[in-house]
């Protein structure tokens, strides 16, 4: 067996790119031996599936691996386009990614010609805990960062969540599934302590240590709760909606320790369609493979009244609008009206997990200055 120095870290070398074509998006919901399945489904035995994945998370090719959560149905969230003085902009960026806890993906965005939305150029996802005003934060962002304007879009539907960038890789445009994408709804789920006791043990990032079975039950040692009782909430959890998926993430907007990248551009696509009509046009924009993301969101007279927007990555860029072509051919096809579209090419770019806990919430705003209570 090969010793930890020269075990293979790129996520190009063929075992890896059998793992991760699984890992990254293949185990949904709460699983009590997640690198079991992950072996069982790639074809990998256990025993390197582990050795793999730690070296890659040691390296940095994985950046993270945890259980993630439907966040959309734990916490206030949305989609957040900011405007800012030029001379602002890298500042904020900072402060998002660096200072607010409740920022998750934080990107600058930019589009080939000038159009509407196009002075947007920071945008972040943002999630506040149940009771606090999202509109609230977002003010208090505006108000620490300087920022001009902002324009808060929260997904009033789900068609696609999934990462897996590897098994991504060499798709031909105009790959879909054969039925519609089914719709998620982002309706509000709420926990008992117990429950946000073992969730938050769920969602915590893995040490190097822990890619091991047996996963959980250190967790619930960790958790003071027996482990038969862990898993029954979290099983019932996963019943409720509120578990995503188990995930190995890739580093995919930073170079590699090779140099490699895994994606060069990001690109989030908007379509307005008439209202009335964002499910249906939604669950046809979700039956593309290509998509890691795809939401009905309404983007108001700032972005011409979009409404479905959806988000692509790849190496390279005539190939990424290939694919958005592809999407755009066949609404046409059948009959959905795209009234305006656009793409916003990400640049700048960090990625981190959303904090979601009500007491980490209150903590953030008196840190801040803030009296948490007029947040709500």
């Amino acid at each position: 067996m090969p010793s930890a120095t020269d075990t293979p870290v790129a996520h190009t070398d063929p075992i890896n790119a059998k793992i991760l074509a699984v890992s990254e998006d293949r185990i949904q919901g709460f699983v009590r031996e997640p690198f079991g399945l992950i072996a069982e489904q790639s074809g990998i035995d256990l025993e390197t599936v582990l050795e793999r994945i730690r070296a890659m998370l040691r390296a940095g090719t994985i950046r993270r691996v945890r259980q993630t959560l439907m966040a959309t149905n734990l916490a206030e969230g949305a989609l957040v386009a900011w405007q800012f003085p030029p001379d602002r902009l890298e500042a904020a960026f900072e402060f998002m990614s660096k200072e607010d806890p409740f920022s998750g993906h934080v990107v600058i965005r930019s589009t080939d010609a000038a159009t509407p939305g196009s002075h947007y150029r920071l945008w972040t996802t943002v999630k506040v805990p149940q009771g606090f005003s999202i509109e609230k934060h977002c003010a208090a962002l505006a108000q620490l960062t300087g920022a001009q304007n902002f324009r808060v879009m929260p997904a009033r539907r789900i068609f696609a969540l999934g990462v897996g960038h590897v098994r991504r890789k060499g798709m031909e445009p105009g790959s879909r599934s054969d039925e519609p994408a089914q719709v998620k709804n982002t309706e509000k789920v709420e926990l008992s302590e117990l429950e946000w006791q073992v969730l938050t043990e769920l969602k915590r990032e893995l040490r190097e240590e822990e890619v091991a079975v047996d996963l959980w039950a250190r967790r619930a040692k960790e958790a003071g709760v027996p482990y038969d009782t862990f898993v029954e909430v979290a099983e019932n959890l996963n019943r409720r909606g509120v578990i995503g998926r188990f995930s190995t993430f890739l580093e995919h907007v930073k170079p590699l320790q090779s140099g490699e990248r895994v994606t060069r551009f990001n690109a989030l696509f908007h379509w307005a369609v008439p209202p009335g009509r964002e499910l249906e046009a939604g669950k046809e924009v979700g039956r593309f493979h290509i998509l890691t993301h795809c939401y009905w969101r309404e983007g108001g007279e700032e972005f011409r009244d979009v409404n479905i927007m959806a988000v692509a990555h790849g190496t390279d860029k005539d190939l990424v609008l290939a694919h958005k072509r592809a999407i755009d051919e066949h609404l046409e096809a059948i009959g959905i009206p795209v009234t305006y579209t656009n793409v916003f090419w990400g640049g700048r770019s960090e990625i981190k997990p959303s904090e979601i806990s009500p007491v980490e919430y209150a903590e953030f705003c008196r840190h801040m200055g803030i009296d948490p209570e007029t947040m709500r």
